[in-house]
């Protein structure tokens, strides 16, 4: 008998146990099921919202000093302007569509990029885009490393189609810039060598820290194979090349045909392939500038561009603000808006 009740204290000692436990992991288990049963995808879809709101109350007094200047502004220039605006997410998409072989949805293409626009004024450096179409890309079942390869294909044909287009101007036009309003006389040749100069050196650093290390070299090496690749695979069909680099040079043309037609609506005194150049010139100078849609950057750059060829400070201003109004501020909601459908209906 005393063997029996000392069996069943085990026993009862064992259930004890097993139910302290049981109370300890569900104590722990609980949060993690809260967790769990949060609506992920429904709070990332407010979160550009809450990003929009904090952007407009730190920017609120450029904001409505842009509005009150647009509002004498002619508005059928204004309303050709907003087209232009409209054309340019026709551009982009172009040349997504060029920097891959498969063919994308052409209505879910259009719509990503719209919302890529607005998620590119919430990160730095041209971020937002690339996540919004590398999320796109690896949804519509083109592998990871072609979609990185697609989105470095892109920067790269940009960039070109930018810089030729803005040389091939000033060719044209070779008193445009006069540079000798911004710097003093003499120091323009020792400016652009210095400019050039920090140029290579930055990237010769780069070179080396890729050079030296081992991983590193195999993981950029890797990539490059993969992107001439596809770019070879692209170039030899005449439709994707035509993609390519058709809407790598409507883009910017369009973004100068926006800021012409502001420019005609406010009444700036300057003839229109100058607003061209500028628009170019100051696209490219605040590229090196990692800020979320250029904000900041763009705005002093076009103001300063302006105003070298030839535009009152004045108004060079109240184009730039008006400029930024049709590219930035009037799109942005209803972008962010696409941008959290997407993510609802899991497109992105």
């Amino acid at each position: 008998m005393p063997e029996t009740l000392t069996v069943q204290q085990q026993q009862d000692q064992q259930q004890d146990q097993q139910q302290h436990q049981d109370q300890h992991h569900d104590r722990h288990q609980r949060p993690l099921d809260r967790v769990r049963r949060l609506p992920v995808r429904r709070i990332i879809c407010f979160v550009p919202f809450v990003l929009v709101a904090f952007w407009a109350a730190g920017n609120w007094p450029l904001v409505a000093s842009g509005v009150s200047r647009l509002a004498g502004a002619d508005l059928g220039w204004l309303l050709m302007g907003a087209a232009c605006t409209g054309l340019c997410w026709v551009a982009a998409s172009c040349v997504r569509q060029g920097t891959v072989v498969e063919r994308l949805p052409a209505g879910r293409l259009l719509a990503s990029q719209f919302a890529a626009g607005a998620a590119n004024h919430l990160l730095p450096a041209g971020l937002g885009a690339h996540v919004v179409t590398l999320r796109f890309m690896r949804g519509c079942g083109i592998p990871l490393d072609r979609s990185t390869a697609s989105l470095a294909l892109y920067t790269l044909v940009e960039a070109v189609a930018r810089t030729g287009l803005l040389v091939t101007l000033l060719v044209a036009y070779p008193d445009a810039l006069r540079l000798d309003e911004l710097v003093p006389p003499g120091r323009t040749v020792p400016a652009v060598l210095t400019a050039l100069l920090v140029a290579a050196a930055v990237i010769a650093a780069v070179a080396t820290v890729v050079l030296t290390v081992q991983r590193l070299r195999r993981i950029v090496f890797g990539f490059l194979r993969t992107a001439l690749t596809d770019a070879r695979a692209l170039h030899k069909r005449p439709a994707r090349a035509l993609a390519l680099w058709g809407g790598a040079l409507a883009f910017p043309l369009l973004q100068a045909g926006v800021l012409v037609c502001v420019a005609l609506a406010l009444g700036l005194p300057v003839w229109w392939p100058y607003i061209v150049i500028a628009y170019l010139a100051a696209s490219i100078a605040a590229g090196f500038i990692p800020a979320p849609g250029g904000i900041g950057s763009v705005e002093p750059a076009l103001a300063v561009a302006l105003v070298t060829v030839g535009a009152p400070l004045v108004v060079a201003t109240a184009t730039v603000l008006g400029f930024r109004f049709l590219t930035v501020w009037l799109p942005l909601l209803p972008g962010v808006a696409v941008l959290a459908a997407l993510v609802r209906w899991r497109v992105l």
